[in-house]
């Protein structure tokens, strides 16, 4: 957290330091006024000028990305962090050649992560964002993947006119099986089970 104490003729002169510094508004920031400072008299004679300590609020971004550079410093990964800021979302991408520790099986570990990043940068909500977290372009293959699993189970419940249960999935990957069969005739998709064991089932259309 940037933190610094500023001198002014009065304490808006002292915020108004701090402002052009950081860089900030005062939404941005908090402050402790040390010393109000005084005009003296006759406006020179013992004169005093006020004392402000200003720090800055760190925002959703600076959060996340400090909370996951000391996580995987830790577990001894190398590996950069990229961030976009999309209209709806925070996207955070884990770079690197060694980084399926923090992906974990089918994503486990990079869904657990993202939930935690989550959690630490809701203390700065005033301009809340989900945050989605990635790893070398992983959630597209494995989106990509789970749209050909929900195809090629489609077929088998057409051929044999059965339901068929896929394995357990997070609600963000359930939602990837359903839509994209949800313009299939022949098929009809619902999810069943209590979380973490919840799962999609794909039966032919009633």
């Amino acid at each position: 957290m940037q933190e610094k104490i500023f001198v002014g003729k009065t304490i808006e002169a002292a915020l108004a330091e701090a402002f052009d510094e950081f860089g900030v508004e005062l939404d941005d920031i908090q402050y402790e006024v040390l010393d109000e400072g005084n005009k003296g008299f006759l406006g020179f004679l013992g004169q005093k000028e006020a004392r402000v300590r200003v720090s800055v609020i760190p925002n959703r971004i600076d959060l996340a990305v400090e909370f996951l550079e000391g996580l995987v410093k830790r577990l001894g990964i190398e590996t950069d962090i990229r961030v976009t800021e999309a209209e709806r979302q925070i996207n955070i991408d884990f770079l690197g050649d060694n980084i399926g520790l923090l992906i974990g099986y089918h994503g486990e570990t990079l869904n657990a992560l993202q939930y935690l990043v989550n959690v630490v940068a809701s203390k700065q909500d005033r301009d809340y964002k989900p945050i989605v977290l990635d790893a070398e372009g992983y959630r597209q293959r494995r989106e990509e993947a789970l749209a050909r699993l929900a195809r090629k189970t489609a077929e088998k419940v057409r051929r044999y006119g059965r339901a068929i249960s896929l394995e357990p999935m997070s609600a963000q990957e359930r939602r990837i099986i359903h839509v994209a069969l949800q313009n299939d005739i022949y098929v009809e998709t619902s999810s069943k089970g209590e979380e973490p064991y919840r799962k999609v089932v794909i039966a032919p259309m009633r």
